[in-house]
C-alpha cells in the first residue's frame, strides 16, 4: 500500500490509501467492511498504533481491496500514477456510501506528510561517503566509534512539512537540502535483535532534514547538536509505503537498492543509492531499542546518502538555496518530495 494523510475539499485530514491516481479515504470507505468503523478515528498515527480492531494496517489493506474490487481492476490497470504525482485521474466522479465520498481524484484533495506529526524523528548518519565528506572538510578522519554503532540526533517532530509545501527561510545564509530515505515503525518494542527489527518497520518515504550550515557550524563548536540547525523543519512524503511495494528491490539482508535523486529548480544536483548505507535501519532499530522503548510513528532517517547535499558538492562553500528555490527529492518506489523555499 501507498498511504497518505489527506485534507478533503470539506474536511479535516485524514487517513488515505492511494488507488492508481486516486485515493481512497479509509474512515468513509471503512463501512464496506466494519459496522461503525466510520465513526472511529482514522488518522496514521491511529492506523500505526493498531489501538482498534477496525483501524489498523490490515484493516486498511482489507479495505483497499474491497474497493479496488468496487472500481475494478481496468481503473489501476490503465491510469498510472506518476512518480512526480501527476493527477491526471479520469475518474468521472467519487464513489460516495452514505452520502461521504470513498474515492477523490487526487486534483481534489491536498496532501499533507504521511505522518503530519510523528512521535519522534531520529535521523542517523548511516552513509560512509556523506561522513567522510563532512569531516574532511574539517580535515578529520571518520572517528573509529561512527563504525561501531549507528549514531543519531532527535529532530523536532513539531516541524513537519509535507509534499508541495512551502518551507519558510530560516534565520540562515546557508541553507542546505538532505537528500534521505525514511522508515517508520509500525510497533512497540524494546531491546529488538537487529535480525528481527525490520518486522517493526511499518513502511517508508522520503525525508528532507534541511540544514542551516551556518548556524551547525557554531553549534559545532560548542560539542552539542545539531539542534537549531535542523529543528525548524523535516519534510516527509509524499507518502508511505509498506515493505511489500519494496520486496523487488530488496536484498537478502534487507537492505533497498533504491535509486535516490535531488533536483533545483529541475537541474539534477545529486543521485545515489540506499544500498550504500553502513549501517541498515535493522542496525539503527536495534540500537534505538537498546534500553528504551520505540512506538509506532518513530521516524528514523537515514542520514544523507553520499553527495546529497550542497555541503558536499560546493565544498562547504555554497552557493546555498535561496528564497523561491524548488527542492525535488526523487526515490525508487517512493515518488517525488517536492518543496519551494519561501
Amino acid at each position: 500500500m501507498r498511504l497518505v494523510t489527506f485534507v478533503p475539499p470539506d474536511g479535516l485530514p485524514r487517513a488515505g490509501a492511494l488507488l492508481g491516481p486516486a485515493v481512497v479515504d479509509l474512515a468513509a470507505a471503512a463501512p464496506l467492511l466494519f459496522e461503525e468503523a466510520s465513526e472511529q478515528r482514522w488518522d496514521m498515527l491511529n492506523l500505526l498504533c493498531g489501538d482498534s480492531d477496525n483501524v489498523n494496517l490490515d484493516a486498511a489493506a482489507k479495505i483497499l481491496a474491497a474497493v479496488t474490487n468496487m472500481v475494478g481492476s481496468d481503473f489501476t490497470a490503465n491510469h498510472t500514477l506518476q512518480g512526480n504525482g501527476s493527477r491526471d485521474s479520469g475518474l468521472a466522479g467519487s464513489l460516495s456510501i452514505g452520502g461521504a465520498a470513498m474515492v477523490l481524484p487526487l486534483d481534489q484533495v491536498r496532501l499533507l506528510a504521511p505522518l503530519p506529526r510523528p512521535s519522534s524523528i531520529r535521523d542517523f548518519y548511516a552513509f560512509e561517503q556523506h561522513v567522510a565528506m563532512a569531516r574532511r572538510l574539517r580535515n578529520q578522519e571518520v572517528p573509529p566509534e561512527w563504525y561501531r554503532f549507528p549514531a543519531f540526533y532527535f529532530s523536532n517532530h513539531g516541524a513537519v512539512y509535507g509534499p508541495d509545501a512551502t518551507i519558510p527561510m530560516p534565520h540562515s545564509e546557508a541553507l542546505d537540502y538532505e537528500l534521505e530515505l525514511a522508515c517508520v515503525m509500525g510497533r512497540t518494542g524494546v531491546d529488538i535483535p537487529a535480525e528481527e527489527a525490520l518486522n517493526y518497520v511499518a513502511g517508508y518515504m522520503i525525508m528532507n532534514d534541511w540544514s542551516a550550515r551556518d548556524i551547525q557550524a557554531e553549534e559545532r563548536a560548542i560539542g552539542l547538536g545539531p539542534a537549531k540547525a535542523k529543528d525548524f523543519a523535516t519534510s516527509l512524503g509524499p507518502w508511505l509505503v509498506t515493505p511489500d511495494e519494496l520486496e523487488l528491490y530488496t536484498d537478502d539482508d534487507g537492505r533497498l537498492s533504491l535509486t535516490m535523486i535531488a533536483r533545483v529548480n529541475g537541474v539534477e544536483r545529486s543521485r545515489g543509492n540506499a544500498a550504500l548505507m553502513h549501517h541498515s535501519f535493522a542496525d539503527m532499530i536495534a540500537h534505538a531499542s537498546r534500553d528504551a522503548y520505540l512506538y509506532a510513528g518513530d521516524v528514523f532517517g537515514s542520514g544523507t546518502v553520499g553527495g546529497g547535499c550542497l555541503l558536499e558538492l560546493t565544498s562547504g562553500y555554497g552557493p546555498w538555496l535561496e528564497r523561491g528555490d524548488v527542492v525535488e527529492l526523487e526515490i525508487t518506489g517512493l515518488g517525488i518530495l517536492k518543496n519551494s523555499i519561501m
